[in-house]
């Protein structure tokens, strides 16, 4: 069997993978590019990495996250958007998070 579709584990889609031994998965997840762009508390930071290293599933998700990460700053270096842009994303990003912590 691949990766993917290890015994007793799924994927939920854009939410990531799903281990049946943690639940939190999908809260991970949803957090994971707030580690990524180290935008979140100290305490989140520990609690995301802690998941992480208890989760094989979700760190080999974080790992895929990471190379996106990566490969758009390596594709987009030296472009930057509009500051209105900015804004505009950054008041959407918020809004996302605090809709996904509710």
């Amino acid at each position: 069997m691949s990766d993917e579709h290890e015994e007793g584990k799924s994927c939920s889609g854009p939410q990531g993978p799903i281990d049946p031994d943690h639940q939190d998965c999908s809260a991970v997840m949803a957090e994971v590019w707030t580690l990524l762009d180290g935008e979140c508390t100290a305490a989140t930071r520990e609690r995301l990495r802690h998941h992480l290293d208890e989760c094989p599933a979700c760190l080999r998700q974080y790992g895929v996250e990471e190379r996106v990460k990566r490969l758009i700053a390596i594709k987009c270096a030296g472009e930057k958007a509009p500051e209105t842009l900015r804004a505009r994303l950054r008041i959407e990003i918020s809004r996302t998070t605090i809709i996904r912590g509710q």
